[in-house]
């Protein structure tokens, strides 16, 4: 399993505490730790950490990667109910829960894009984990 997530975690709640904005850090981290994991499972090729400050109190925490496959639940079509025997297959669930908002952004390559997508969530004002 890759480290990405734990190291993710330690990253934003450091940069939260400097921001004064502690309190989004247990989402942030939440949705951070559960997008990155979504990519390191099931995409081939990098991924990266994206992370915004769009309003003041509010963070957009996003996951690129090289793959344009939108996962099921972030598209137009609902995602199909994890099983409850299942091991895995909630961390979108959990995403989608905890955020304010959340979408996709399919890239296409242009230049020296690598196109892909981008998975994003924004946490701050209602949401609370």
């Amino acid at each position: 399993m890759s480290s990405a997530p734990g190291i993710a975690r330690g990253t934003l709640r450091l940069i939260l505490a400097a921001q004064d904005l502690a309190d989004l850090a247990p989402t942030a981290e939440l949705v951070a730790a559960e997008l990155l994991t979504n990519s390191h499972c099931h995409t081939k090729g990098p991924y990266s950490l994206r992370v915004l400050s769009t309003d003041a109190g509010r963070l957009r925490v996003a996951v690129w990667d090289t793959d344009p496959r939108v996962p099921p639940g972030f598209g137009a079509e609902p995602a199909p109910p994890p099983d409850l025997d299942a091991e895995g297959g909630r961390g979108l669930h959990l995403v989608r829960a905890c955020a304010d908002d959340w979408g996709v952004a399919v890239l296409r390559e242009l230049g020296a894009s690598k196109g892909g997508k981008l998975l994003w969530a924004d946490c701050g004002g209602g949401a609370a984990w």
